[in-house]
């Protein structure tokens, strides 16, 4: 998590122009959204993208593996596959075929002096409906053990994302689940009321701008249906349209954070707990 008032990296940070990905301003946008994302997430992680299997690190993989990758952030094919990647190819290889998947407790080796176990999360990344790249986040193995203990109260939380940028609504739900919250998406206003009426949520995660309903009198029904709901709003427009509500809610101004968004979760968590 960044220091308060530490600008984290973002992609714009650094130069890409002896990379083979080039200028950030011609890449795919589920690229380009992916690597924020890794960039300002304190997990290390990797990014692979298109058929020359380009490598993008963040800085959190880059201090793990130490001399041993090379420059930060990357851009360009390896030519050996880095350690996740290597012990990881199963679930590599699953995601390349469209599917999430998790490996827990994995052995990784760093150089003759470094290793340690890590829990590996595929994230299988879309462009234009095909799979055109992956994510892999590594997680101390110790914390999946930790994560029941912490969720024993109110069992995992669950998130419905509600985001008709079906590229950004697929990218934040799968990282809520790499990091051990369920979570489910849709675009539409109407398919977020028939989820809340077939599966009990814990959190409501709506963009404000969607089309049919707003994101305001979405929550504003789904309260009226659901009381128990926690709502976080998602604004480009701040906290204009947010005024007066009669209901308690959080909000994060776009772009956010990851960091910010778990930081919301958590609260609600710690609500739930308390309430419990």
């Amino acid at each position: 998590m960044s220091a308060p008032g530490k600008s984290a990296p973002t992609v714009s940070t650094y130069d890409w122009s002896a990379s083979t990905l080039g200028n950030p301003a011609t890449w795919p946008q589920p690229l380009r959204i992916a690597a924020e994302l890794m960039f300002n997430t304190p997990l290390p992680m990797l990014l692979l993208w298109g058929p020359q299997s380009i490598l993008l690190c963040n800085e959190a993989y880059g201090a793990l593996a130490g001399p041993a990758y090379g420059r930060v952030p990357g851009g360009s094919q390896p030519a050996v596959m880095p350690p996740p990647l290597q012990a990881g190819q199963e679930g590599a290889a699953r995601a390349w075929r469209g599917e999430a998947v998790q490996m827990p407790a994995v052995t990784l080796h760093f150089g003759a002096a470094s290793q340690g176990q890590y829990d590996l999360h595929f994230t299988p990344l879309l462009n234009d409906g095909a799979v055109a790249g992956l994510l892999c986040a590594l997680a101390p193995a110790s914390a999946a053990e930790a994560a029941p203990a912490a969720a024993e109260e109110i069992g995992t939380l669950s998130v419905l994302v509600v985001e008709d940028n079906l590229d950004s609504q697929y990218l934040v739900c799968e990282m809520l689940k790499a990091f051990g919250y369920e979570a489910d998406g849709v675009a539409h206003p109407d398919d977020a009321l028939a989820r809340l009426a077939a599966q009990r949520y814990h959190v409501l995660f709506t963009d404000v701008s969607l089309p049919g309903m707003s994101g305001v009198d979405l929550a504003r029904e789904a309260m009226r249906l659901y009381p128990h709901l926690k709502v976080i709003f998602a604004s480009g427009y701040g906290d204009m349209l947010l005024k007066h509500l009669d209901f308690p809610y959080q909000s994060l101004q776009k772009p956010y954070e990851l960091d910010q968004l778990q930081n919301a979760l958590n609260q609600v968590g710690n609500q739930l707990r308390a309430g419990a």
